[in-house]
């Protein structure tokens, strides 16, 4: 009654949900999950069970598949089951089989609890307990994994509750034969090739032998790693307040206030690993902040940029070419917002001192018109010149950020520039006392 009576009080002081809640508890048929059903049993909770057949033992994964579906009938509850072609969907998404596994069932049971889809239950329990805390630890320190690593299986994540952190693996199975419970084995968890049965079958005997109490001191550590991890946040969220500027869809931060950040690298790499970065490019991250301008590293979705006195964060520019033909006047749809093209005729105009705006000499333009993305080797006439320039060299006068460049658009007609998009107009285009009618493009929508 120890266990039962922990396991209640358990639940109550870590507020992982209400009694009266309806739950899915994951079954695989061995003694833990078994040991769970009971417990939830014995304390009279609303539950029903879901099994995955993972297809992987032949005759043991039918075999643990009838188990539970004969527990079902014993405590007389529903007992959901679904079979996966999991070696079929890791070889197709080059996934190892125990990441293949895990990404299969938790998508099954996030979809059972989908509360928009009248779900079967509130909230998904699984029996991981104390011992598998301990072996994610420890599989977590030697892969590197920083503090949330090492604080290891948390109690709660959203509808995902883990109710057995607290009890330790003999504590379950004296459970299971004090109340005479049957469970199936799997025959696969005495099986060294995989990482974490080393560690549980090798690693931690060994260290029991240098260190009896390893396993107490380790449980230990994971309660106070987990408050750990709450001050570490607060002071990581702390120092991004002071150092992030939000600019649409770019990440600015200020060089000068990063480079006096206390722990630098720390502040480095919880910055950067939202984007797609390892803690493998964080030194590379600290070198562009005395880079020059222009220098930048990425990831597969967003880059770190140095531009000035500003790591720029931005995703990565989709390299995809756009080559938009206008055919006449009207509106037009591209990448980074919308256009109006119209013609003014007799002369009736007003000047519009506008950016968004170009207002050319239409008598010197005809269709087909191509708004394109500008390309290296690109010239043209700035307004108020009489000499070509490259736009490269234009951009650096503008001081645009390379990101800034990336988003540029020309129109040009018979290969001629006439309109740096939203920048300047080609001075061979210009309207002069002697136009008779207006060419306007205006920019608009533009993100």
């Amino acid at each position: 009654m120890k266990l039962l009576k922990n396991f209640t009080s358990y639940i109550k002081k870590e507020n992982l949900f209400h009694p009266k809640d309806k739950l899915l508890l994951a079954v695989s048929g061995g003694v833990d999950s078994v040991v769970l059903c009971e417990l939830c049993k014995q304390a009279g909770y609303n539950f029903v069970i879901a099994h995955c057949n993972f297809q992987l033992r032949g005759k043991e994964s039918e075999r643990d598949e009838d188990f539970v579906k004969a527990l079902g009938k014993k405590y007389a509850v529903e007992v959901l089951v679904k079979k996966f072609a999991t070696e079929k969907f890791a070889e197709e998404n080059k996934k190892s089989i125990q990441v293949a596994a895990r990404e299969l069932r938790y998508k099954w049971f996030y979809e059972l609890t989908d509360i928009r889809h009248l779900p079967v239950a509130m909230c998904i329990l699984t029996a991981h307990h104390a011992n598998d805390n301990i072996e994610t630890l420890l599989m977590n320190f030697f892969k590197g994994s920083g503090i949330s690593g090492l604080r290891g299986i948390l109690p709660k994540q959203g509808n995902l509750i883990r109710p057995l952190l607290f009890a330790k693996k003999e504590e379950l199975i004296a459970f299971a034969e004090l109340n005479k419970l049957r469970f199936v084995e799997d025959s696969s968890n005495v099986l060294d090739k995989y990482s974490r049965n080393y560690f549980r079958n090798q690693l931690i005997p060994g260290l029991q032998k240098v260190f009896p109490q390893v396993e107490e001191n380790l449980i230990d550590n994971l309660r106070r790693f987990r408050d750990i991890e709450k001050l570490y946040k607060q002071a990581v969220n702390l120092n991004k307040k002071k150092l992030l500027e939000q600019k649409g869809n770019e990440i600015h931060i200020p060089v000068l206030k990063l480079l006096q950040a206390e722990s630098l690298s720390t502040i480095v790499y919880e910055i950067i690993k939202d984007f797609g970065f390892t803690a493998h490019q964080v030194d590379d991250v600290i070198n562009l902040l005395k880079s020059d301008t222009g220098k930048y590293i990425q990831s597969f979705t967003h880059r770190v940029i140095k531009n000035r006195n500003w790591l720029i964060i931005s995703p990565n520019e989709n390299k995809e070419a756009e080559n938009i033909l206008i055919e006449d006047e009207g509106n037009l749809e591209f990448a980074d917002g919308s256009m109006e093209v119209k013609k003014i005729f007799n002369i009736q105009y007003s000047i519009i001192n506008n950016q968004l705006t170009a207002q050319l000499n239409a008598d010197k333009i005809k269709f087909p018109l191509l708004l394109r993305k500008w390309k290296q080797g690109d010239y043209f006439y700035p307004l108020g010149m009489q000499k070509k320039k490259k736009l490269s060299r234009f951009f650096i006068d503008q001081k645009l950020s390379l990101t800034q460049k990336e988003k540029t658009w020309v129109i040009e007609m018979d290969k001629k520039i006439i309109w740096i998009v939203g920048l300047r107009i080609d001075d061979r285009f210009k309207i002069t006392g002697k136009t008779k009618n207006i060419l306007q493009i205006t920019l608009i929508n533009a993100e």
